[in-house]
């Protein structure tokens, strides 16, 4: 499936020179992906060309908010992103490219697709953890989780129930 917006750039009857391309992401956008952890979105992009004889410099800036399922309670949630990031695109038959920001195409190019890399530049700003702020998840998951697995920090589940500290936590204070 294709987004509903035309995120391709034509650079070949471009002379050199800066350009200016806007954009908004909306949920058809994010759709197109089929990521579980990034459903849905309202971003707004600015993209900025600078076309050169033999290169193309894009920098991308953005801001707006996606919509995600909180880690702990699975209720949805938005999350606000922004950012800047910058695409150099180079021509060679030959020539790769390991970096992420350094993209080569064909010589015989003439447009260029940018939805995959302005989707990937949301992506990295999402947090490795998705979870509402205290006190708005779900009331009913809270109780059922508490219910189901017990009330507090899984981690403090193998430690002593008896409110003694191990003497090797104990001695390590003293070092302090």
């Amino acid at each position: 499936m294709k987004p509903n917006i035309d995120t391709i750039v034509q650079f070949s009857g471009l002379k050199p020179g800066r350009y200016v391309y806007d954009y908004t992401l909306d949920n058809s956008f994010f759709k197109t992906f089929e990521n579980e952890e990034l459903k849905d979105g309202n971003v707004d992009f600015e993209v900025h060309l600078e076309r050169k004889e033999r290169m193309l410099l894009f920098t991308f800036s953005f801001h707006g908010t996606v919509k995600t399922t909180c880690d702990r309670c699975l209720g949805e949630m938005e999350i606000p992103v922004e950012g800047e990031d910058t695409l150099c695109v180079k021509f060679s038959d030959t020539e790769t490219s390991d970096d992420e920001n350094v993209a080569i195409l064909p010589e015989s190019a003439f447009q260029i697709d940018l939805a995959q890399w302005m989707y990937e530049y949301v992506a990295v700003r999402l947090p490795m953890q998705h979870v509402h702020p205290e006190g708005e998840c779900d009331p009913e998951m809270l109780k059922f989780i508490s219910d189901e697995f017990g009330e507090g920090d899984p981690d403090e589940e193998n430690q002593p129930s008896t409110g003694e500290i191990d003497p090797r936590w104990e001695a390590l204070k003293q070092l302090l």
